[in-house]
């Protein structure tokens, strides 16, 4: 007796599988995306937790919906199967320019409110001063430098106009390929500060004195503002009405908010000025550059300030001068600037990176690596990179780990994480699935793929239990 499927058999399942395949394609062909991922039997960072070994991490509508050993997958789910690779929050690059048009930033930028035929003669006339500038407005979704940032495991970045002592405020964004709206997480994050002078006698402030003097008489003038306008809204009659300012209008309400005030200070003595300037301003602040935080991360610790560590590490000038002496002070910042975070791991204080204008990302994990090779651990350089930058600017709430209920932005590798041979294979953003466009030789043809996905098997379960479980499964190749 012949054994095996029956010819009827065999065409049945053949067609039933070639039913799927074109299915899966026709709703890749749309644009569409299916209701549920799930990635099986990987290693799972959650950051926030232990690692799960040979976990499944189940993605629903944009957020993580369950993470564990045993996690239920839905019917409609596709599988990613996970074997032999490593899931990871996505990276947070803690201050960029990416998707931001360009400033001019010798003039107090392009949308500054600096008249250069008339310039300040005082902080009445709000120089440099643009805070209602909001970076989510700005927002161009085609910048090319977004997909290379996704490419190398980066989610969300922390997206900050520039050009002025107010320059604006950085918005939170995650980096997909959706309209500009759909990118932002957070509109009003943060309220980055320069000490930005006009660089002449002739107009205000002139001076580093005067830039600080300026932002403490705006800081005054807004909280002024806010108390007396207060005060005429509880009594309209009989009291005069309070004059609008731009300026002291839009600082209100980041107060009111409780946005992070970043404070550049990249040195010794400029670090120490900024925890004095937090304490007397009595906002919620974090360092903005940080690279001499190991001379002081003691002080740093005590005041209980973030920073923000600038992964643009010191170096020496373009074409120096071959017979010029470095002084010491200069070599020994270049020397000891990447062991910074290993210093704040040490001393107990909460800290992220950013890029600081870095152009591609190779060039951010090769000044990781410093800093690794100086000392930091791999786990507390993936915190920097996740949890401890969300908790920072005030979204770890909703993303920098893998739980339940966060945003689905997702890494998965064939390895550590910041491992030099390691591949990233795959990235979720906003739970919308991105596979990694490794970049192409020149002698190597391009093959064509499909746009969103190379699906190699699908096939039917035989078992009624399962056929009722799944639909169908399309399993992700390595």
């Amino acid at each position: 007796m012949q054994s095996g499927p029956t010819p009827t058999a065999l065409l049945s399942t053949i067609l039933l599988a070639a039913y799927f395949v074109c299915s899966a394609l026709a709703i890749h062909a749309e644009g569409g995306e299916p209701p549920y991922f799930a990635i099986t039997n990987a290693r799972i960072f959650t950051v926030s937790g232990a690692v799960i070994e040979n976990g499944t991490v189940v993605v629903a509508k944009g957020l993580i919906q369950a993470v564990g050993a045993d996690s239920k997958i839905p019917a409609e789910a596709w599988i990613i199967d996970g074997k032999g690779l490593s899931v990871y929050p996505g990276l947070i690059d803690a201050g960029t320019d990416l998707g931001l048009p360009k400033s001019d930033e010798s003039h107090g930028g392009a949308h500054s409110n600096v008249d250069r035929a008339h310039p300040a003669m005082g902080p009445e006339d709000r120089p440099y001063s643009t805070p209602w500038r909001i970076a989510a407005d700005e927002l161009k979704p085609d910048d090319k430098r977004i997909a290379d940032w996704r490419n190398a495991g980066f989610t969300s970045t922390l997206a900050l106009p520039s050009g002025g002592i107010f320059p604006g405020q950085g918005s939170l964004i995650d980096l997909g390929d959706e309209r500009a709206g759909e990118m932002v997480v957070r509109s009003h994050d943060a309220v980055p500060l320069s000490f930005q002078t006009s660089g002449s006698f002739y107009g205000y402030p002139d001076s580093l004195m005067g830039a600080l003097a300026y932002m403490r008489q705006v800081l005054d003038d807004t909280r002024w503002y806010t108390a007396s306008e207060a005060t005429y809204e509880a009594h309209r009659n009989g009291i005069a009405r309070i004059p609008y300012d731009h300026t002291e209008h839009f600082l209100d309400k980041s107060l009111e908010r409780q946005e992070i005030f970043l404070i550049p200070a990249n040195n010794q003595v400029q670090i120490v000025r900024a925890l004095l300037l937090a304490k007397e301003w009595n906002v919620p602040a974090a360092v903005w550059g940080g690279q001499q935080g190991y001379a002081v991360a003691s002080a740093i610790a005590a005041a209980k300030v973030p920073v923000l560590v600038s992964l643009k590490w010191p170096a020496k000038g373009k074409d120096p001068d071959p017979e010029q002496e470095q002084p010491l002070r200069d070599l020994r910042f270049r020397d000891r600037a990447p062991g910074t975070p290993a210093e704040f791991v040490k001393a107990g204080v909460k800290f992220a990176f950013y890029s600081d204008g870095l152009e591609a990302p190779k060039d951010i994990r090769k000044n990781l690596k410093r800093a690794m090779d100086a000392g930091l651990s791999a786990d507390a350089a993936l915190r920097a990179f996740t949890l401890d930058a969300a908790q920072i600017l005030g979204a770890g709430d909703v993303m920098g780990s893998i739980e339940p209920g966060k945003i689905a932005n997702l890494v998965i590798t064939d390895g550590d994480l910041f491992g030099e041979k390691t591949k990233i294979k795959h990235v979720f953003v906003d739970g919308r699935w991105y596979p990694v466009h490794e970049e192409t030789p020149p002698d190597k043809p391009v093959e064509p793929k499909p746009a969103r996905a190379a699906i190699d098997d699908v096939a039917a379960s035989n078992s009624s239990n399962a056929a009722a479980s799944r639909a169908a499964q399309a399993r992700v190749a390595q």
